[in-house]
């Protein structure tokens, strides 16, 4: 039964007596079908939500007092979400409670609660994109692949595993002044993370056309209340642009450089999700080269007098996809009489001396390489796994 009140002297009955001892060992379960708005009678109880369609249980302010406490618990198939009205809630684990989850309220003073859930997070059911079963250290996955915008429908919430690789960065094109830099790979971002089961919108970024900068990819509804094992936030900036003296741009990867009057740095690429293009050297397109764009495993190289700087290396991403496949390389930098660079493993395009750059690979996130016009960048992808 609920926590009740007595008076000094007052005298029990017997059926008193025998509800306060079945509370000590079976608190009083009151079931809900639909949302609810917790009352001041629920203090101590069990609260028992069993729906097939998600629910919510909302906390208000000046029911309860610090130091009570209820439980809570999802016996139904649809997600029922502790939900904070007026009252403040705050938890080190998820307050969306998948079936069988549970665990205790409890308050802190009138107006603030602590979710103390007691399930462990398990991984969720998602459809989507292209499925496919893979194995990876020994453990197996359903692994979902989105080459082009898609939707990624959660059928179970839970845990899911994100891969998301951005759009890489356009070539440069050159001028009469400077050789065309090389696009900067899109960025690299995995994490762990909690959504709940509903439908999501899921972006992959196009690659940027010539000198420009790249979209990034993502899911556009990042619904979930957890974030596990990374501080990464669930989406992938997208490449930076090559360019003329003064003009790379950061992205995931910065963009190559050419330059007039000595040597110059590239563009910067994003904390965590990928490193700088390279700058050129030299005075004229005929003394130098411009730089590589960066990739998302190594740096631009950068250009010489002879030479464009090749596209940085890319990432090997066989940990999480299983199949052994590099990504996110940077382009190559041109250079007008000479050698041009070559693209970074991993997608990146190659420069040409006179003629077009070669693009960045489709869903790789590559950089376009540079030339007299430059390449696009390759567009990105966005995994999505979970435990079978």
């Amino acid at each position: 039964m609920a926590i009740q009140t007595f008076t000094a002297a007052q005298i029990l009955t017997a059926a008193q007596m025998n509800a306060l001892q079945g509370n000590d060992y079976n608190q009083t379960v009151s079931t809900k079908t639909a949302n609810y708005v917790l009352t001041a009678a629920d203090k101590g109880t069990r609260i028992a939500m069993n729906a097939a369609g998600a629910t919510s249980i909302t906390v208000n302010t000046s029911l309860f007092s610090a130091g009570d406490s209820l439980f809570i618990q999802n016996i139904g198939a649809g997600t029922c979400t502790v939900t904070a009205g007026t009252a403040t809630v705050t938890t080190a684990s998820s307050l969306a409670l998948a079936q069988w989850g549970g665990g205790t309220l409890y308050f802190t003073s009138a107006s603030a609660a602590i979710f103390f859930s007691q399930q462990s997070a398990t991984y969720g059911v998602a459809t989507g994109g292209t499925s496919s079963s893979i194995t990876v250290g020994g453990i197996n996955y359903t692994l979902l692949a989105f080459t082009s915008d898609g939707t990624l429908t959660v059928t179970k919430a839970g845990l899911f595993d994100v891969m998301l690789i951005g759009g890489g960065g356009g070539g440069s094109n050159y001028n009469p002044d400077f050789n065309g830099g090389g696009g900067g790979a899109g960025g690299v971002a995995v994490a762990t993370i909690y959504l709940d089961a509903i439908s999501q919108a899921v972006d992959v970024g196009a690659g940027g056309t010539g000198a420009s900068i790249s979209p990034t990819s993502g899911l556009t509804s990042f619904l979930g209340s957890l974030t596990v094992g990374s501080t990464v936030a669930p989406v992938a900036v997208g490449g930076g642009a090559g360019g003329a003296a003064g003009t790379a741009k950061a992205g995931g990867s910065g963009g190559g450089q050419s330059t007039a009057g000595g040597a110059s740095a590239g563009g910067s690429g994003t904390s965590g999700q990928g490193n700088a293009g390279s700058g050129g050297i030299g005075t004229n397109l005929a003394t130098g080269g411009a730089g590589g764009g960066g990739g998302a495993g190594a740096v631009g190289g950068a250009g010489t007098a002879l030479i464009g700087g090749a596209g940085g290396a890319g990432l090997s991403i066989a940990t999480f996809i299983q199949t052994a496949t590099t990504v996110a390389g940077g382009g190559g930098g041109q250079r007008q009489s000479g050698s041009s660079g070559a693209g970074g493993t991993g997608g990146g395009g190659a420069a040409s001396n006179a003629g077009t750059g070669t693009a960045g690979t489709a869903n790789t996130g590559g950089g376009g390489g540079g030339g007299a016009t430059g390449a696009a960048g390759g567009s990105g992808v966005v995994y999505v796994r979970f435990k079978v």
